[in-house]
């Protein structure tokens, strides 16, 4: 098995810097799963969470019989939020949750996609959820040997809940319309839902 993750973590640090801190989390039956914080500028920049180990494996097909060790999907997960308005800190755990997921639970994350952790993603957050956005703005794919698939950077866009039911509803290109058309800053941890009706 080729281990791509040394390649994906200088993919990452070449598009976001050096991490200032990281965290390793381990659930029942997986392979381990780090959270790399990358901090931008002073207290009014960006801090950025990235997922790293999510890609180790391939994401299968949940309706496929057997899963394929090589061939499909790779991906992780990378947050940004304002620095200093909230203790996001607190996401490393529910970020691993995530990235865990396709191996737990067998799904492949991909845009357009909601992920739901059931709780505040940091302490007093008004988001329980992320819409999964498309790839290759912030860090680009990282090609890699066929017959592996690339890796994907999927930026992950908190939703409260009423944004969520509404998602259901009405899809992921909707929401990001009306949040496009109410100039809604995805980045503030203390945001607000966008108007629905």
């Amino acid at each position: 098995m080729v281990d791509v993750l040394p390649s994906v973590e200088a993919r990452l640090r070449s598009a976001l810097g050096e991490p200032d801190a990281r965290a390793a989390v381990t659930f029942l039956g997986t392979d381990r799963v780090e959270v790399l914080r990358f901090q931008e500028g002073d207290r009014a920049g960006y801090v950025r969470y990235a997922t790293l180990g999510m890609s180790a494996h391939p994401m299968a097909d949940p309706t496929a019989l057997v899963a394929d060790p090589v061939a499909g999907p790779r991906a992780e997960l990378i947050l940004s939020v304002r620095a200093g308005i909230a203790d996001t800190d607190k996401v490393l755990r529910p970020l691993a949750v995530l990235a865990a997921s396709p191996q737990v639970e067998g799904v492949v994350v991909a845009p357009g996609a909601s992920l739901d952790v059931g709780e505040p993603l940091w302490p007093g957050a008004p988001f329980t959820s992320v819409l999964v956005a498309e790839p290759g703005g912030l860090v680009e794919n990282l090609e890699l040997d066929a017959p592996l698939d690339p890796v994907h950077f999927l930026p992950l866009l908190p939703m409260t809940p009423n944004e969520a039911a509404w998602k259901r509803v009405h899809g992921a290109e909707a929401l990001q319309e009306r949040w496009l058309a109410h100039g809604t800053d995805l980045r503030d941890p203390a945001r607000t839902s966008v108007p629905l009706d």
